[in-house]
């Protein structure tokens, strides 16, 4: 086993103030992640028409009003760090890499599909771009992305891995069992918690003994917590950036909670009637993607032409995505018995 390792130097406080630092985007930067942000919107969009249309089969849980978060933390890895997460996995994916047209084809079940049709909406994967897939049982992921970070220590080889998980993964046994584990062999990981208040239709508060203090689980496994808000893009860029260089040179893991939440309910299939108006409609005021457009605009990063012209090619790219996915073919029986043993 690997060798516990101590490296005091490294420290980071458990207070967000203490590490967020301007990441000095400049201006192509930031149109990139409203760029980004507003595909992943319009992706959703489509694949939520797409399963009312009966194109898209079973489960489909939607990123909507959390894009902030991927944008905001994939962009500060490399292209060879790893991303593992949960069944909501469509934000992340198409932000680490993966072609929408790809992506849209796998929710089809298309052999065109980055899982060759096998995985569906909540198995998106691409091990070439350090996708290493969305998995549906919940906490599941995580003694994954735990593994991906043991190799990463054993072969000295420099990389980060980035584990995201929602607030009903926390009561699992493998939330601690993997932090434990990650700080006993001092990990390259960042456990990533989205929560959007909601473990299905069960509110934090209803389940979680301290739903205030979510951040603050770590520090049962001496590792350092932080919380951010989800829904602003550049404070979840600007404390990533700090982590992921600690990180890269030997801090140890650390654990992120980002308050945000999903503007739909669990899945398409969820009305989501428990939620109480008023927190919904508060929340929709907070959507990451005006918000940030209208930052964007004040502080002269923007025109509205340049928005709207971002919004049209973002709408082009997704019709784009849904035609390949639909005149795409569906596997071949034969494909039944490929994949299921490594070579």
């Amino acid at each position: 086993m690997p060798r516990k390792t101590t490296n005091t130097k490294a420290k980071v406080a458990d207070d967000v103030a203490a590490v967020a630092e301007s990441s000095e985007l400049n201006q192509e930067q930031l149109l990139e992640f409203y760029a980004q942000m507003v595909l992943i919107r319009e992706f959703e969009k489509e694949s939520e028409r797409q399963y009312t249309r009966g194109n898209i089969k079973g489960f489909l849980h939607v990123y909507s009003g959390e894009e902030a978060i991927a944008v905001g933390a994939i962009n500060v890895l490399r292209n060879d760090d790893v991303v593992v997460t949960h069944y909501r996995d469509h934000g992340q994916a198409l932000v680490k890499g993966i072609e929408p047209k790809q992506a849209m084809a796998e929710l089809f079940g298309k052999s065109t599909g980055c899982s060759k049709g096998k995985g569906g909406s909540m198995h998106l994967i691409d091990a070439d771009k350090g996708f290493m897939g969305g998995y549906a049982i919940v906490g599941g992921q995580l003694p994954l992305a735990t593994g991906f970070a043991l190799a990463s220590h054993y072969r000295d080889d420099d990389k980060v891995t980035l584990c995201f998980l929602g607030d009903g993964a926390l009561n699992e046994g493998e939330f601690h069992e993997c932090l434990n584990l990650a700080k006993v062999w001092n990990l390259p990981i960042i456990f990533f918690c989205e929560n959007n208040l909601y473990g299905m239709g069960a509110p934090a508060k209803d389940h979680l003994a301290a739903p205030d203090k979510i951040y603050k689980m770590s520090e049962a496994y001496d590792i350092p917590g932080f919380r951010v808000d989800g829904n602003d893009v550049l404070e979840v860029h600007d404390l990533m950036t700090k982590l992921v260089k600690q990180i890269r040179g030997g801090s140890g893991p650390a654990f992120v909670e980002a308050q945000t939440y999903r503007i739909q309910g669990h899945s398409i299939a969820d009305p989501a009637n428990y939620r109480p108006e008023d927190e919904v409609n508060e929340w929709k005021l907070k959507d990451p993607i005006p918000s940030f457009k209208d930052w964007l605009l004040a502080n002269g990063h923007a025109t509205q032409d340049i928005i709207d012209q971002m919004h049209q090619t973002a709408e082009q790219e997704i019709i784009e995505a849904a035609e390949f996915a639909e005149q795409s073919p569906f596997p071949a029986d034969e494909e039944l018995y490929t994949g299921v043993y490594a070579e």
